[in-house]
């Protein structure tokens, strides 16, 4: 029985596209991934000399790659002038509301209401007085002057009346300065009662100020943060552009290989057997053989 096998190849650039890909797909398989310049090398415990030079020149590679793709590369746009004002804004309104508890603070302990006493309750009280007195002594005089037109003046009659008249007045005096000092105790301790109320109203509002705060300076931190972040991907998009260059151009170099193989009729072997012709077979051909001779010479 005979083998016949049938070879079909693609065209010869085809062949050599194709061949040029596979070495430079197996090439690059030994080339080191770098994501930094040479700079950023430093060679490891253990690392051979020769795997370090590859790392060098790798990197050497990177570098010039990501020169050749820094018009492609990614940016991010800064903080416009009205964002970078909100900010600053916003920070200068953080805690401002300090000074106002300090002064509140003021308002609280035993003494508190000597803050709130009038300057003037001296000069009050000393007129007041000045004032009673002056009457006091106008009904002394009257006094004396009742005694004159009895007869009396310069008696024991007229000494009673005038002992009498002067503890009472005395009384009196003393009643009235303490009433002018209890009022000016009073409001005093009312303003510090009133002070101390609006402390507490502001302690209580203390934690919504607080919470105001936080909730910009996050705002704030989060929106640095975002900057800060799209910075970081951007030069993250940067290295990986430079880093994997080689290795799309070359998927895109066997994309176009592929594309050009697709039209053309593929390669492959193909093998059919034939069997061997019988006696019998081989005797009836050369029969026929013979006669078709005998046939064309006659």
């Amino acid at each position: 029985m005979a083998t016949e096998t049938t070879i079909s190849r693609p065209a010869p650039f085809v062949e050599d596209l194709g061949k040029d890909l596979a070495e430079q797909a197996v090439a690059l398989t030994g080339v080191p991934i770098v994501s930094g310049g040479i700079k950023s090398l430093s060679k490891q415990p253990g690392e051979t000399t020769a795997g370090f030079q590859a790392r060098q020149d790798a990197a050497r590679a990177f570098t010039t790659r990501q020169e050749n793709l820094a018009g492609l590369a990614p940016q991010v746009a800064g903080q416009n002038t009205l964002q970078k004002l909100a900010e600053i804004k916003a920070l200068q309104g953080v805690g401002s509301y300090q000074p106002f508890l300090n002064q509140a603070q003021s308002a609280t302990g035993p003494q508190a209401f000597q803050q709130f006493m009038s300057p003037y309750q001296s000069q009050v009280m000393e007129a007041s007085l000045a004032e009673f007195d002056r009457n006091s002594a106008m009904q002394q005089q009257q006094i004396a002057d009742q005694a004159v037109k009895s007869g009396a003046f310069g008696g024991g009659r007229e000494g009673v009346m005038q002992a009498e008249y002067q503890a009472g007045s005395d009384r009196n005096r003393a009643q009235l300065q303490a009433g002018l000092l209890n009022q000016g105790f009073q409001q005093a301790q009312q303003a510090a009662q009133q002070q101390f109320q609006n402390q507490q109203g502001l302690a209580q509002l203390l934690p919504g100020l607080q919470g105001t705060d936080i909730s910009r300076l996050g705002s704030l931190g989060a929106l640095n943060q975002a900057q800060t972040q799209a910075g970081l991907d951007a030069t993250r998009e940067a290295n990986r552009m430079a880093a994997f260059q080689p290795q799309e151009q070359l998927q895109n170099y066997g994309n176009l290989v592929t594309g050009i193989m697709g039209g053309m009729q593929g390669s492959g072997t193909q093998t059919q057997q034939i069997p061997n012709p019988g006696f019998l077979q081989t005797a009836l051909g050369a029969a026929a053989t013979g006669a078709g001779i005998y046939g064309a010479l006659k």
